[in-house]
């Protein structure tokens, strides 16, 4: 099985957030996460990441944010140099849909945690 490095932006420790469920799932899916959020906690044993890291290889960003919270993201979001952006639904941001096409990131518009369960991620 290959592996995709994921970021999930805006991952919260909360196990009724969408965020907790899509870390979680990849974790039994045996996928790398790196879920970087506001508040300390864990997830299914990962350790949330609190601030900006420095990350290399990242295959997939995960948007767990809404787009007015997104603005002071942009910058570090690019310089991860992801393979794909995806916008699940209420975080779509057509100003960082855009320069993340630019920069050559495919941007998917979907629902990570369903895209995941249907074999598509």
């Amino acid at each position: 099985m290959t592996t995709r490095k994921t970021v999930v932006l805006g991952a919260s420790p909360n196990p009724e957030r969408f965020s907790y469920r899509f870390v979680a799932s990849l974790v039994r899916h045996g996928e790398e996460v790196l879920p970087l959020g506001f508040r300390k906690g864990s997830i299914a044993g990962v350790d949330i990441i609190i601030g900006t890291p420095a990350l290399e290889d990242i295959h997939t960003v995960a948007l767990y944010l809404r787009p007015d919270h997104q603005v002071d993201f942009y910058d570090y979001i690019l310089s991860l140099k992801p393979v794909r952006i995806i916008f699940n639904p209420g975080t779509y941001n057509p100003e960082l849909f855009r320069m993340a096409q630019k920069q050559g990131s495919d941007t998917v518009i979907n629902c990570a945690l369903v895209m995941l369960a249907q074999g598509i991620y």
